[in-house]
């Protein structure tokens, strides 16, 4: 089954796909509403989805976890499919690091930052999967 993860950023939802064995996370762009992110779970075979909950360091609640928090409901309340939050503590600086490791322009780190992050938490997911 394939689990789509989603990265909700400042102006765009970062998504990532898992492949049909659940070992591997590709990210594959980002979209800029709901409505988008269902026709691509569908569009895509996805059997559920999981959404990255922002923390601080510390595991308390900031202003961005209660923004995501109300868009996973939103969500839940508008598909069928099963959708499941992840700690996603730290991944968007791993994507900014890994970004600028590789030189990629300003510009281009945010249009790529979300979904970066999405494949980061996915994979982390994946990963304590298969233990």
């Amino acid at each position: 089954m394939r689990i789509l993860a989603v990265d909700q950023g400042e102006k765009r939802i970062g998504l990532a796909i898992s492949d049909e064995t659940g070992t591997i996370a590709q990210s594959i762009g980002y979209v800029t509403s709901i409505a988008e992110l269902l026709k691509v779970a569908t569009d895509r075979g996805a059997g559920r989805i999981l959404v990255g909950l922002p923390k601080r360091l510390d595991g308390t609640a900031s202003p961005q976890t209660e923004r995501v928090e109300s868009f996973i409901e939103t969500l839940k309340s508008t598909t069928p499919l099963p959708v499941l939050k992840w700690d996603e503590r730290l991944t968007t600086a791993q994507a900014t690091r890994v970004l600028l490791e590789g030189n990629v322009r300003r510009k281009d780190r945010r249009e790529k930052i979300d979904q970066l992050a999405a494949q980061l938490m996915l994979q982390s997911y994946l990963d304590l999967q298969n233990l």
